[in-house]
């Protein structure tokens, strides 16, 4: 039997930091007015760090026997918490911020304290998965040539070939670097139609050249040259094959000049007669993901009126079969196919309820805050063009579901009041709710409001009627988002006055199913 006292263990660690008797290591962090020296002991960064072990084995001694380490790229807040990590194997982040969390897991890489900077990799992953949406470009950026941070690289790699727009529409696109830019057109699993690829890149280039006119109509072949050598590694990348005839037309000519002309002539034979082989090099088309859909089916004039009428009744119980299934399993962590009845019942204005056979529409999920994190941009990003959307919310503490269906198009790059007479606010029945409420909209114009601040606003319903808000940039941290029992645009309160946070949110876009038809 072993008797361990780990926790004194440290605690004398701890207090040994704080002893310089024994000190013979200085190491000067942070740059300027923010330089500092931390005193250290050599014996306990040789054996703690294998990078501290080389350094002072090269590191040269003054007259009193001390050795110095520079370090410049690393902030004194940083290295403090470092030095302390050493001692005493103890780190606090409970208070800092996530920024100096990612800092403190590069730093901890580079001194090779492989122990933290992994168990910090883990933390922003589990727990700060928004935080590292927002900041692709950044992060992507730092970890793309290292042999590190594993788990990032998966962590991103998901998001490149599931939501590519979260990239491509995020406010520092602009800013990723070259080689991280092409690493993610080269490709094949890119899940965006390849003319949006295209506006991306153009987008990107001009970015990179500021004092291009503002119209392009204006510009110089100067212009167009300069365009060229910025995107002369991208353009190759670009599946010009696989674009649609009108966008080579409205989007792509207009810049014909930064292409090859042997590019842009094979590009035109393509439309113009197929089958005709070209001079330039053919990529293959990208593999976008589109949602199942159940098939049609259609009769032919040698199928039996029996065969076919089994056939389409079986269909029919196959679909509807598959329906339940799905809605049983990964459909949703908030709602079940009860609420998609009630749901999809509100929709029509029917009277009665859909009965579970006959759910004329199909939850298509777009969002899942769990799984897509609680920053409200996220939303604005995922959504973005989707029309004929429900947003539900499962409500922390109290476990209450509510929401909101839009059926207009949620739309990024606009602010202000909306107009429509189909949007409703509801509350669902669950085991603590005894009754749903639906309330449609009574102000027309002023339906939905689409902000400025989308870094704090999320779907927003009235006047707050229904409102997601975050001054964290994280539904699920601070209670700030809140349905209103005063405003003036919809029927009635879904809830009562008090601000709130969640649990988690989903966001469905509402699709119409091919019902086989039996006769």
């Amino acid at each position: 039997m072993s008797f361990k006292f780990f926790d004194k263990l440290s605690q004398d660690f701890s207090e040994l930091l704080n002893d310089t008797k024994e000190c013979n290591i200085v190491v000067e962090v942070d740059k300027e007015e923010n330089k500092k020296s931390f005193t250290a002991h050599s014996v306990v960064l040789r054996y703690r760090s294998s990078y501290f072990d080389k350094e002072l084995e090269n590191a040269t001694t003054n007259k009193n026997h001390i050795k110095t380490i520079i370090k410049p790229n690393i902030s004194a807040q940083i290295f403090e918490i470092i030095l302390k990590y050493i001692y005493s194997g103890i780190v606090d982040i409970e208070n800092t911020d996530t920024k100096t969390i990612y800092e403190l897991m590069v730093n901890a890489n580079e001194l090779e304290l492989k122990e933290l900077s992994i168990k910090l990799e883990s933390y922003l992953i589990e727990s700060k998965a928004s935080w590292l949406r927002t900041y692709f470009s950044l992060i992507y950026y730092s970890i793309f040539d290292s042999n590190e941070f594993k788990g990032l690289k998966k962590f991103y790699d998901d998001i490149i070939a599931k939501h590519p727009n979260l990239i491509f529409e995020s406010g520092d696109f602009t800013s990723l670097q070259e080689t991280a830019l092409i690493s993610i057109l080269k490709r094949d699993d890119l899940n965006v139609e390849e003319i949006k690829v295209w506006d991306y890149i153009i987008k990107w280039g001009i970015a990179r050249n500021p004092t291009l006119p503002t119209n392009s109509e204006e510009w110089s072949n100067e212009n167009f040259k300069a365009l060229k050598i910025t995107l002369q590694q991208c353009l190759p990348l670009i599946r010009y094959f696989h674009i649609p005839s009108k966008d080579i037309w409205e989007k792509v000519k207009p810049y014909e000049k930064i292409l090859d002309k042997q590019l842009w002539d094979d590009m035109i034979q393509h439309h113009m007669f197929p089958n005709k082989p070209g001079k330039s090099l053919i990529l293959p088309a990208r593999i976008v993901s589109i949602p199942d859909l159940p098939a049609r089916i259609i009769s032919t004039p040698d199928s039996s009126l029996t065969s076919n009428f089994v056939s389409r009744i079986f269909s029919s119980l196959t679909l509807v079969t598959k329906t339940m299934s799905t809605l049983n399993s990964t459909f949703s962590t908030i709602i079940n196919e009860d609420h998609v009845a009630e749901l999809s019942s509100w929709i029509d204005r029917k009277s009665t309820i859909y009965s579970l056979s006959f759910v004329p529409y199909e939850f298509q999920l777009i969002l899942r805050g769990s799984r897509d994190g609680f920053h409200p941009k996220t939303f604005w990003n995922m959504c973005h063009g989707h029309a004929g959307t429900i947003v539900i919310v499962k409500v922390a503490g109290t476990d209450e579901i509510i929401g909101g269906y839009n059926p207009l198009t949620w739309d990024n790059s606009i602010c202000g009041e909306k107009e429509t007479n189909e949007s409703f606010i509801f509350s669902l029945k669950n085991d603590n709710i005894q009754n749903s409420i639906l309330s449609r909209v009574t102000d027309s114009n002023r339906a939905l409001f689409y902000p400025h601040d989308q870094n704090i606003y999320g779907p927003w319903f009235g006047a707050s009627e229904f409102l997601m808000e975050s001054c964290v940039s994280d539904f699920a941290q601070d209670k700030k988002c809140w349905c209103s029992c005063y405003g003036t645009c919809y029927e009635k309160p879904i809830k009562t006055d008090e601000k709130f946070s969640i649990v988690d949110y989903e966001v469905f876009k509402i699709i119409k199913k091919q019902i086989p038809n039996c006769r």
